[in-house]
């Protein structure tokens, strides 16, 4: 009894110890988790999800980086696929990155493919309003493009077959047909006038030449006329200097002829008055020598008694 008793316990204690370690390694494991990896969300609108799954790798430059923990539908903000990722919290996502939909030919299996931009964008760390995790953008992968271009191809195949169908319609047929045989016929009469051409095309070629020369000859007459012109404008620069000095003696030599001319005339003024002043004495002495020749007898005899002499009254 005591040995059943024993075994009882012990297998307890096995179990509770089994337990304890279970326990410890989940939460191990779960912070183990929370701390080596940062979550991200992606939203694909555009892009097919097959092949990929819950644990489908994630990867950047083709190094597995993290996995896909779970993803949805949504409808909001848009209707798209919500895929969750966890990546090594080592692994630098940059703002402004791209993740898209990367599948294998072979397999059918599908990676998301993480591509950063180029140049040293800050890591993306905060996520935007509403959302619990950083969001990175969808991008195009290498396939989408190619498919893209193959299909603008098509089109634009499909766009020249067209063209070429309008072109080679009937009557653009018979239009080309009368091209061609307008053009066979100028042909044929160029060739007949090919003496003709020749001898027209040399003689322009002769008046070229002439224009030629011409040309040249009229650039040497203008630089002798542009050097002519020169000369000619230092000469009459030089003879204006000239003029300039001898109009400025003529004007201090006017000024010093009227300054005499001035002098002379106040001087000739003077002279004049003494003449005048002479003129008028000698006027006076002739008029009264005058006064007397007129009368010879009282010159002779003398005064008569009833005439005065000098200084006499009545």
């Amino acid at each position: 009894m005591e040995a059943n008793a024993r075994y009882t316990l012990v297998g307890a204690m096995v179990l509770a110890v089994t337990a304890l370690l279970v326990l410890g390694t989940f939460w191990i494991a779960g912070k183990a988790d929370d701390i080596a990896y940062r979550h991200y969300v992606i939203y694909f609108t555009s892009q097919s999800m097959d092949g990929l799954d819950v644990d489908s790798a994630v990867k950047m430059r083709g190094i597995k980086v993290g996995s896909v923990s779970k993803y949805e539908f949504v409808t909001k903000p848009a209707e798209a696929v919500q895929v969750l990722i966890k990546i090594d919290e080592n692994t630098p996502v940059r703002q402004g990155a791209q993740a898209y939909v990367k599948r294998n030919v072979v397999t059918g299996l599908a990676t998301i493919e993480i591509s950063n931009p180029q140049g040293q964008e800050a890591l993306l760390e905060e996520p935007p309003k509403g959302e619990r995790y950083p969001v990175i953008a969808e991008g195009s992968s290498d396939l989408d493009k190619v498919a893209v271009a193959v299909s603008q191809m098509a089109e634009n195949g499909a766009q020249v077959l067209e063209k070429m169908n309008t072109l080679l319609s009937d009557e653009n047929q018979e239009r080309i047909s009368s091209t061609l045989a307008n053009l066979k016929e100028l042909s044929d009469h160029l060739a007949s006038n090919k003496q003709t051409l020749e001898q027209a095309v040399q003689g322009l070629k002769d008046a070229s030449d002439e224009f030629r020369f011409a040309g040249a000859s009229i650039a040497q007459a203008a630089t002798r006329a542009e050097s002519s012109i020169q000369g000619v404008g230092q000469n009459a620069q030089t003879a204006l200097k000239e003029a300039a000095v001898a109009m400025e003696s003529l004007r201090k030599e006017t000024i010093a002829i009227s300054g005499k001319l001035q002098a002379l005339s106040d001087t000739g003024s003077l002279e004049l008055t003494a003449m005048s002043r002479d003129v008028r004495a000698g006027a006076d002495a002739v008029t009264t020598a005058g006064q007397k020749l007129s009368n010879p007898k009282a010159l002779l005899l003398g005064p008569g008694k009833q005439q005065l002499g000098p200084g006499e009254k009545r």
